[in-house]
């Protein structure tokens, strides 16, 4: 007798049915849990190559889906004292709510990482990506 014969259409669903979760669940197992990190950390300068006194360097403008961001950095004795944003998305009101938030958190979090390594601000993506690619190219300058 076979399991699916004709005249038994409740087994057909029930079995068709069973496979289909077992498949899902077996799918999304293999799902990874964690977006991957981004090497966008600054490597420590080493003792021949740290920076002493003050440097200021303006990173490369990053062209995003609402315009450019760039940002300045200022350096003293190795360590990241200051990040100014000094061009990002200001062109309508939108962009002035959403970046009045996103630029200080983003100042804020670079100042406590002392690198490019930051944290993507909610509602504002691609400002973010934006400054921390500006942001790397500035401690690549300064550090190269």
């Amino acid at each position: 007798m076979h399991a699916l014969k004709k005249n038994r259409p409740l087994r057909r669903i029930v079995l068709a049915s069973a496979a289909t979760v077992s498949g899902m669940v077996l799918l999304l197992s293999l799902k990874p849990h964690e977006a991957p990190a981004t090497a966008l950390a600054v490597p420590a300068p080493s003792g021949s190559a740290q920076v002493t006194g003050t440097k200021t360097v303006t990173g490369d403008s990053v062209d995003t889906r609402w315009g450019p961001v760039q940002v300045r950095i200022t350096v003293t004795d190795g360590r990241l004292t200051d990040v100014t944003a000094v061009d990002y998305p200001q062109e309508n009101p939108r962009d002035q709510q959403i970046n009045s938030y996103a630029i200080p958190t983003l100042r804020t979090e670079a100042l406590e990482a002392q690198s490019a390594d930051i944290d993507t601000v909610s509602g504002a993506t691609y400002t973010s990506d934006g400054y921390r690619q500006s942001l790397q190219s500035a401690l690549d300058s300064v550090n190269g």
